[in-house]
């Protein structure tokens, strides 16, 4: 069987079977794809389930090496190379094509990161500046508190822009919890603040188009399904307007949820719950950042 085929196979089967998200199917496909056009070329000749089989550790590491040259960080390395060890893996269990050296070795090593949270004031400056009125942000008021209100879920319940954006209309009558599909298809529950609540029906009256129960329920100035990329044009505006610097992204007011969470005594198994965190090593990098500030003032005030 062609590659191609086995490829089709394997996205099926992760959004089937799997019940993997939209995003990550067609993340590991891209990456897959990448990786079945590079072989075409390093072995000149479209491969097969049989030339898949027989691949040495050196044709992945070769397309890694590639991939790295195209400008591709480490990070985005690991998951292209967790992309086409879950491929193999597949064609070992469905087809029979077990190939071992594409599985061993290490993954491309992670540079130690830590997470860039906003302090708690710029963080409610941000919120508060999204739904002001004639304060520099262009559009009509319903867009305004669309735009709060988004960003007012992301700080104040700790989402992915991905998964704020996929809410339905159903919220606007909010039960007293949220359930949010996250990554690797699992689903929490999350409290929903009042104050959340409230921007999201602040929202909900003031838009102009009709919100189906079962539909979007944050949309565009056209009436389709808000795409990330204006959040983060809006916190581009913001941080210019509030002189937060580069710092000041969608993603920092989750990473400001976790870290103000913890800074007021949050626990960390519960902050990881509430974040979707498959692994505590994750949320742990939020206690290095709590140190980090506190040594920060520390040599501050051995400076003085």
């Amino acid at each position: 069987m062609s590659a191609a085929a086995l490829h089709a196979q394997w996205l099926t089967y992760l959004a089937s079977e799997k019940r993997a998200s939209k995003l990550t199917v067609r993340a590991y496909g891209d990456d897959v794809e990448r990786y079945l056009d590079f072989l075409d070329r390093h072995r000149g000749g479209a491969p097969d389930g049989a030339a898949l089989a027989s691949l040495r550790a050196g044709d992945v590491r070769a397309f890694l090496a590639a991939r790295r040259a195209e400008g591709l960080a480490a990070r985005s390395l690991a998951r292209t190379l967790a992309s086409v060890r879950a491929f193999h893996r597949f064609l070992e269990r469905r087809a029979g094509l077990a190939n071992a050296a594409v599985m061993s070795g290490p993954a491309p090593r992670q540079p130690r990161t830590l997470p860039r949270p906003l302090a708690a004031a710029d963080a409610l400056r941000t919120l508060e500046e999204a739904g002001a009125t004639g304060r520099g942000l262009a559009g009509p008021a319903w867009e305004r508190a669309r735009d709060e209100a988004v960003l007012t879920l992301l700080h104040g319940a700790g989402l992915r822009i991905s998964e704020g954006l996929a809410l339905i209309r159903a919220v606007d009558r909010p039960p007293a919890t949220l359930a949010v599909d996250g990554q690797g298809g699992r689903t929490r529950l999350l409290p929903l603040l009042p104050a959340i609540a409230a921007a999201i029906a602040r929202y909900a009256d003031l838009c102009p188009y009709p919100l189906a129960a079962d539909g979007p329920l944050f949309l565009s100035t056209t009436g389709r399904p808000l795409g990330a990329r204006h959040i983060q044009k809006i916190m581009e505006t913001l941080r210019i307007q509030l002189g937060l610097g580069p710092r000041a992204t969608p993603h920092a007011l989750r990473h400001s949820f976790a870290t103000h969470l913890l800074q007021n005594g949050g626990d960390l198994r519960a902050i990881q719950d509430l974040l979707g965190h498959a692994s505590l090593s994750t949320t742990q990098r939020y206690t290095a950042v709590d140190e980090a500030k506190l040594m920060a003032v520390y040599d501050a005030a051995r400076a003085r």
